[in-house]
C-alpha cells in the first residue's frame, strides 16, 4: 500500500448522532445547535502528515470516547455490508425521508447561499421525524458541509466529468459522506437513497450514472485506492483537502500560526453541548432547575455557566421562556466580563443583535444603569427587544442605529463601549462549517476595513478613564491583533489594559496583546477580546 493511499481516508462517524436535532438557539451573537453529544479537542500536529492527528488527547467533560479527534487514520478494509440490491420502481426506499431533508439543506447552502443552522432549524421544526432521525439529518448535513472539499476530491477520482450538474453533485456529496465518513450506514442504503433522490429531482436519466459513481467509490475505498495530494510537493492543496478548508485560508492560518495552523484547520470535535447561564437579576438557582431536567449537565469554563446536552427544542423550554436562564457561549460571556460592568454605568453595545451580550451586561449591572443596544437593521433590533422582554430587563434600550455614523452629542459620554464587530466567523467553523463556503480572502479584507472604520467612530464615545472592548469570533490576525495594533497607532489616547479577574486566569495569561481564544487549546469558541482604556 502506497503512502498516498494511506492518507486517503477520513474518520468514520461512530454513529453517535453528535449534531443536534436542529433546534438552533442563539448564544450572544452566535448560534448553538441544541442536542447531541460532546466530543474532544484536536491535538497538535507538527506537519501536514496523516498520522499527526488527535490521538492521545485526554478526554474532557462529557466526551464520548469513541473518537480522539475529527481526523483519524483511515484506509482499513470496510466492514461487511449488505449487498446492494436493485429495487422495483414502486418499492419504498428505506431512509429516504432523512436523506431528502438533508439534501434540501445542503442544496440551500451550496446553491443558494443559505445558512445551514437557520435552514436546518426551519426544516426540522414540526417535521414529524423522530429525535433519532432529526439528529441523523443534522449529522449528515454538517458532516457533508464540513468535509465538502475532501468529498469532492474523492468523487473526482471516480467521475468521468468534473463539471457535473450541481443537483447531481450534491446528491453524490451526500452519498459520499455516508460511504466515507459514516460507520453505521450501509453502502447499499447510501447508494439506493441517492438513486431515489435523482428520480425525485427529475433526473431519471442520471440514476444509472449516480449508481455507478457511488458503487465505484465504494470499490475504490475498499481497495484503499483513493489518493490524496502529496504534502511535500503540494503542501497547501494537501492541507486544503485533508481539512476541507480553502487553500487561501490554509495559507493564511499557516502565516498567522505556523506549526499550530493544522490544529485550527482540524478544529476540535464538535462538542454538541450548549452553554447556559442563569438570569442574574432574578437569581435563578440553576442547580435546582437543572436537577428537574432530563438533560445531562456540568459546570462550564466560566463561573456560573453550565454546559448541557441531551436537550430537545430548548427554545420551547418553559424555564427558558420564563426568562430564568439564557443561552450564551463562554467566549461571548468573556467579552462582556471584559467590560467589568458596575452598577449604574452607561454602556454602549454597538453591534448588539440578537442581544445576548447586551442582556448579560445589563444583568451584571444588577438591572441598574443603562445599556444602549444598537443594530443597523430593524429586524435584528427586534431580536434584541424579544430577549429584553423575555428576561424582564428594564435597563436595556434596543435602538436601530448605524454605528458607522458619528454622533457628536455622545462623545465622551459612555463609561464603557463594546464593539463586537462584524467578522469572518472563522473561530466558530467547528459549529458552523458552512462559513468556509461563504468567506473569501476578499470578504475578509472588506470586513477588516469595516472593523477599522467602526473602531475610529465608536472610540469617540468612551469617557476619560472609560473602557473600550473590541471583540470578534475570528482567529485571523488581520481581524484581531493586527487590527488593534493599527488602531492604537491611530489613537494613542487609548492603551491596552489587563482583563478583569472575573475572567479565569488560565485565559488571561494569553492576553498581552488581547486575548485570542483558540478552540484546540482553550476548549471554547475561537474569539478575540481586547480591553482598552482611554487615558486621562
Amino acid at each position: 500500500m502506497s503512502d498516498n493511499r494511506q492518507t486517503s481516508g477520513k474518520p468514520k462517524n461512530n454513529g453517535n448522532f453528535g449534531r443536534g436535532a436542529g433546534n438552533t438557539a442563539k448564544a450572544g451573537n452566535r448560534g448553538n445547535t441544541a442536542g447531541g453529544h460532546f466530543g474532544g479537542n484536536g491535538e497538535r500536529k507538527p506537519s501536514f502528515s496523516r498520522n499527526g492527528g488527535n490521538a492521545g488527547k485526554p478526554q474532557s467533560y462529557g466526551q464520548s470516547g469513541n473518537t480522539a479527534g475529527r481526523r483519524m487514520p483511515y484506509g482499513r478494509p470496510a466492514a461487511v455490508r449488505p449487498v446492494m440490491s436493485r429495487r422495483g420502481a414502486d418499492a419504498p426506499v428505506e431512509g429516504i425521508e432523512t436523506r431528502r431533508m438533508a439534501l434540501s439543506v445542503i442544496r440551500a447552502v451550496t446553491e443558494n447561499g443559505a445558512y445551514a443552522s437557520l435552514t436546518l432549524s426551519t426544516k426540522l421544526t414540526n417535521c414529524g421525524l423522530s429525535v433519532v432521525d432529526r439528529r441523523l439529518v443534522s449529522r449528515l448535513v454538517y458532516d457533508t458541509l464540513d468535509n465538502l472539499i475532501y468529498l469532492d476530491h474523492c468523487l473526482s477520482q471516480v467521475m468521468a466529468k468534473p463539471d457535473t450538474d450541481i443537483k447531481l453533485r450534491n446528491i453524490l456529496r451526500l452519498g459520499a459522506c455516508q460511504i466515507l465518513l459514516e460507520d453505521r450506514i450501509p453502502e447499499s442504503a447510501a447508494t439506493n437513497t441517492c438513486v431515489a433522490l435523482c428520480a425525485e429531482l427529475g433526473m431519471e436519466g442520471l440514476k444509472g450514472v449516480c449508481n455507478g459513481i457511488l458503487r465505484n467509490l465504494v470499490r475504490r475505498k475498499d481497495e484503499n485506492a483513493l489518493t490524496m495530494p502529496d504534502p511535500e510537493s503540494e503542501p497547501l492543496r494537501a492541507a486544503s483537502v485533508k481539512y476541507s478548508v480553502p487553500e487561501w485560508l490554509a495559507e493564511q492560518l499557516i502565516n498567522d500560526y505556523g506549526e499550530n495552523a493544522e490544529k485550527l484547520m482540524a478544529g476540535k470535535d464538535r462538542e454538541d453541548h450548549i452553554t447556559i447561564r442563569p438570569n442574574l437579576v432574578n437569581e435563578t438557582d440553576m442547580e435546582s432547575l437543572l436537577a428537574g431536567k432530563v438533560w445531562e449537565h456540568g459546570n462550564g469554563m466560566i463561573p456560573g455557566s453550565w454546559r448541557i446536552r441531551g436537550m430537545a427544542d430548548i427554545a420551547r423550554d418553559a424555564d427558558f421562556l420564563a426568562g430564568r436562564y439564557s443561552i450564551q457561549s463562554e467566549s461571548s460571556m468573556m467579552a462582556c466580563l471584559a467590560l467589568a460592568p458596575k452598577r449604574g454605568m452607561k454602556v454602549l453595545d454597538c453591534c448588539a443583535a440578537p442581544g445576548g451580550k447586551s442582556c448579560f451586561i445589563a444583568e451584571l449591572m444588577g438591572g441598574t444603569g443603562r445599556v444602549q443596544a444598537w443594530d443597523v437593521h430593524e429586524h435584528r433590533t427586534a431580536l434584541t427587544e424579544a430577549q429584553v422582554k423575555r428576561l424582564g430587563l428594564e435597563n436595556v434600550r434596543p435602538m436601530t442605529r448605524d454605528a458607522l455614523i458619528h454622533r457628536e452629542d455622545m462623545d465622551g459620554t459612555m463609561d464603557a463601549v463594546l464593539l463586537d464587530a462584524p467578522c469572518s466567523g472563522l473561530g466558530v467553523i467547528a459549529e458552523k462549517p458552512d462559513i468556509k463556503l461563504h468567506v473569501t480572502r476578499e470578504s475578509v479584507n472588506k470586513l477588516a476595513a469595516l472593523q477599522s472604520q467602526l473602531l475610529d467612530v465608536v472610540c469617540n464615545y468612551v469617557s476619560v478613564g472609560g473602557t473600550l472592548v473590541y471583540s470578534t469570533c475570528s482567529v485571523l490576525k488581520d481581524e484581531n491583533e493586527h487590527q488593534i495594533d493599527a488602531f492604537l497607532k491611530r489613537h494613542p489616547e487609548f492603551r491596552i489594559v489587563p482583563l478583569p479577574d472575573t475572567i479565569p486566569e488560565k485565559y488571561r495569561r494569553y492576553a498581552a496583546t488581547g486575548l485570542q481564544l483558540l478552540p484546540y487549546r482553550d476548549g471554547v469558541e475561537g474569539f478575540y477580546i481586547c480591553r482598552m482604556e482611554r487615558k486621562a
